[in-house]
């Protein structure tokens, strides 16, 4: 982020109050427009998610620091967004829904998100004690992080209880990321696979008229 001090306080002081307002707003529409009963009794479940564009975000970070495939690091040239990782997070946006049993991944998503946020967290509350000289745009009080993760260890307990196959399907789909981890970013890949790795960022390329942030 350019000029953190200044952008990063900004930022928060005018998003919060707008998604506040737009979610109030919506649950507004339900309650005015469905009765409770019907709202009750119907399958449909309408849900509103802001995670397709931070997931994206992730992603497209990832690709920037070498963690993931160069291609979903790439920018389009004209709108200027991560079009390769928004692509990548609706396939697996698709892939989720698949699932005959929408309330399982709901379980399975829900315990995926407050284990990795706690876990940032944690890590960045390590860094706060082990490295304390590091450079830092931005200090808040260590209560508000510590609380968060105790939040998040609540939510992953309850969820554990309420659902343990889910949870540990969600176990299990993090550790994944483990070789993953491995073979994309500490193994040194032999010229070919760099040589297949290089065609597939081109080909990407050309198909969403995206080029790296720095072109």
């Amino acid at each position: 982020m350019i000029n953190p001090e200044r952008n990063l306080p900004l930022s928060i002081i005018i998003s919060m109050p707008i998604v506040t307002i737009v979610y109030v707003l919506t649950n507004l529409a339900y309650f005015t427009t469905i009765s409770p009963e019907t709202m009750v009794e119907s399958e449909a479940v309408a849900v509103v998610r802001g995670q397709l564009m931070t997931l994206q975000l992730l992603f497209y970070a990832g690709a920037r620091e070498g963690q993931l495939p160069a291609a979903l690091g790439l920018v389009h040239t004209d709108l200027f967004t991560p079009v390769p990782s928004l692509i990548f997070t609706c396939i697996l946006s698709m892939m989720y829904a698949i699932s005959q049993d929408i309330f399982s991944v709901i379980n399975l998503f829900s315990f995926f998100t407050w284990l990795c946020v706690g876990a940032a967290i944690a890590g960045m509350l390590w860094l706060r004690l082990k490295k304390p000289d590091l450079r830092r745009p931005i200090k808040i009080y260590l209560f508000i992080p510590v609380t968060f993760v105790l939040s998040c260890v609540f939510m992953i307990v309850v969820s554990f209880w309420a659902a343990p196959f889910e949870c540990l399907l969600g176990s299990g789909i993090i550790l994944t990321g483990v070789p993953a981890y491995l073979l994309g970013y500490k193994w040194k890949k032999p010229h070919m696979v760099r040589k297949m790795l290089e065609i597939f960022t081109m080909f990407c390329q050309k198909i969403f008229m995206s080029v790296p942030e720095e072109q």
